[in-house]
């Protein structure tokens, strides 16, 4: 794995297979020290190896979110400049691992708000889940999300409406606990 870059590994190929990202994921894992080589891909002019990449890196960030930390404000960028729609529904799932100050979680609610404007469903999708999980532990935000997942209950297409129902059973069981 090391004699290759991990561009190389993650380009190519049809759009629609994630290539060998869940093995640059791993092999990352194992050799933190190559992350930022993987996140640089992101912002590749290939879309191909962007999607790839932000595939691996949104797995690594679910056991190892630490890693993201130091590209914060990179991310952010790149969260409100994307219109790919891979790189978009992982961003939206990465930007909520991070360790944000309030200002940076309002601009980071007011990206994934706009991603619940995106053609695709999946984004959507993954931006309620973003906003859910930006929302936790604000009383305030948590209550507006109860009221915009109860709408997507209604009005979303059936990802949205079940990634919804399954939301708001945890937002009101940690309600139900704390009240």
């Amino acid at each position: 794995m090391q004699s290759r870059s991990f561009a190389s590994l993650l380009a190519s190929g049809d759009r629609r297979s994630i290539g060998r990202s869940n093995e640059v994921a791993a092999a990352v894992l194992r050799q933190p020290d190559s992350f930022p080589e993987l996140l640089r891909c992101m912002w590749s002019d290939d879309p191909v190896l962007r999607m790839r990449a932000a595939d691996a890196v949104e797995k690594i960030s679910v056991s190892r979110p630490k890693l993201l930390q130091p590209y914060r404000a990179e991310l952010m960028g790149l969260a409100e400049e994307a219109s790919q729609q891979e790189l978009r529904w992982h961003l939206a799932l990465m930007i909520p691992r991070l360790q944000l100050a309030a200002a940076d979680r309002r601009r980071a609610m007011e990206t994934l708000r706009r991603y619940l404007d995106d053609r695709s469903s999946i984004v959507r999708t993954c931006a309620i889940q973003g906003l859910t999980e930006l929302s936790r532990g604000n009383r305030a935000m948590e209550a507006e999300m109860v009221e915009l997942l109860e709408h997507f209950c209604a009005t979303g297409t059936a990802a949205m409406k079940a990634r919804s129902r399954k939301l708001l059973r945890e937002l009101r069981q940690v309600k139900g606990s704390l009240g």
